[in-house]
């Protein structure tokens, strides 16, 4: 599959750099593009899904959303991957904590992705698929968060499909988050399996960086403006990794 624009992006292959920042909200692609990146122009806008190429400290560097969900981020990646010449994907999203050592605000480096989603169906495997970060770019923004003094962790994620759940009648202890929850996984998101995936069959390089925006213990949550303009750190420290690839 080698035609473009395709449905979902309208550009031609040297519109992206080889880096893409990938936040889950438009606006957030805005923000970092008009916030961070110099001579930014717009190369994407279907569906308002926008998509910004300019440089930082002299690095060209993209950003676009993915929207919601592994469908939506399975779509992005794999056009980006494979048709606009892509190489590294950074997913700067936001997620809720599971572990009670971890606050609003810190920031996960996720280095697998457990997921309840039927995505990894599609590559006909006989067994199950461990989506994990590739080592290079973990590696990297690690060493970035020690330069920025960072509140960060680093461990397993879960992308879940969904957003609101079914709790009635079930206890407190067999919630889907508690059951993750015990086997140490730090915080649930709901993208980062598809994009590893996604980066694993397409020989490419993928990270996420998510800064918690609620806690699924103590109830504490920061607004959509917030998520939107304020998760600054996060968005400088993938800006980091990025140029160093």
């Amino acid at each position: 599959m080698s035609s473009y624009p395709t449905p979902h992006i309208n550009a031609v292959p040297g519109d992206f750099a080889k880096t893409v920042l990938m936040p889950g909200d438009p606006l957030r692609a805005k923000f970092i593009a008009e916030s961070f990146l110099e001579n930014a122009r717009l190369v994407n806008n279907v569906r308002g899904v926008q998509g910004y190429t300019g440089t930082y400290k002299g690095v060209p560097v993209s950003v676009m959303a993915s929207g919601m969900g592994m469908p939506s981020i399975g779509i992005y990646s794999y056009e980006l991957y494979n048709i606009f010449g892509v190489e590294n994907i950074i997913r700067v999203g936001s997620a809720g904590a599971l572990q009670e050592s971890i606050k609003v605000r810190d920031i996960v480096l996720g280095q697998g992705a457990c997921t309840d989603s039927n995505y990894a169906s599609t590559f006909r495997l006989n067994g199950t698929f461990a989506p994990i970060a590739s080592y290079k770019l973990l590696k990297i923004c690690a060493e970035q968060a020690d330069a920025l003094g960072a509140a960060y962790h680093v461990g397993n994620l879960v992308s879940s499909d969904v957003f609101y759940g079914d709790f009635v009648g079930v206890s407190k202890d067999d919630t889907s988050s508690a059951k993750w929850r015990k086997m140490g996984v730090m915080a649930v998101e709901m993208e980062a399996a598809a994009l590893y995936m996604n980066a694993a069959r397409c020989g490419k390089g993928a990270l996420a960086i998510c800064t918690i925006s609620d806690h699924v213990i103590t109830g504490e949550s920061t607004s959509s403006e917030e998520r939107q303009n304020s998760f600054t750190q996060m968005m400088t420290l993938a800006l980091e990794t990025a140029i160093r690839l």
